[in-house]
């Protein structure tokens, strides 16, 4: 289906070491707007769509998506790996070091760990992507405040080419809704 190139779809610049910084940008990683939700959600809702086109583009994103997280566990552990335990004591990673080490593990800022009821799959298209289309801008949304509280350069310079990414996204749901609306709506003649 595609070929696997072993770098990542763009490098990861970490200045720092800031476990309290990798706590809030794990969000994305197993979150409910997250990376892992998004490429889950539209790979499962690819098989319902009735176009080939719209098929391509859940699947084209979805892959994308699931890119993406590897780029925040990326993220995540570089933010974490050199960090010494008196460096993680007391910041909101405390809790995730106790419970994972420093390996990167999906659950969001809270530390709540990823449900499978972050995603949905209803089987009506125009639903679906009209769902898709909200978790991109959520998505963005929380890029941006990340972006807003990251005091890493590279970090950030990461966090904006993902937020771009979303935005892009949501450009092409929209397209696609309107392919979905012209198939579903045009006269069959038999």
């Amino acid at each position: 289906m595609w070929i696997y190139e072993k770098k990542l779809q763009y490098p990861v610049r970490v200045d720092t070491t800031n476990p309290a910084l990798a706590q809030m940008i794990i969000e994305q990683f197993g979150g409910a707007d997250g990376e892992l939700s998004a490429g889950i959600r539209y790979l499962t809702q690819r098989w319902t769509m009735p176009t080939n086109k719209a098929k391509a583009v859940l699947t084209d994103i979805g892959t994308e998506e699931l890119a993406h997280w590897e780029i925040i566990g990326t993220v995540v552990w570089r933010l974490v790996k050199d960090a010494s335990v008196d460096q993680i004591k007391g910041t909101p990673f405390e809790a995730h070091y106790v419970d994972h080490g420093k390996s990167p593990f999906p659950h969001n800022a809270a530390g709540v760990p990823f449900e499978a009821k972050y995603f949905n799959s209803k089987g009506d298209p125009i639903a679906d992507i009209h769902e898709d289309m909200a978790a991109e801008e959520k998505a963005r949304a929380t890029y941006e405040w990340l972006i807003n509280i990251s005091d890493d350069p590279g970090v950030t310079d990461t966090l904006r080419f993902l937020r771009q990414r979303e935005i892009n996204h949501f450009q092409r749901f929209g397209e696609t809704l309107g392919i979905l609306h012209e198939e579903l709506d045009r006269k069959r003649y038999y």
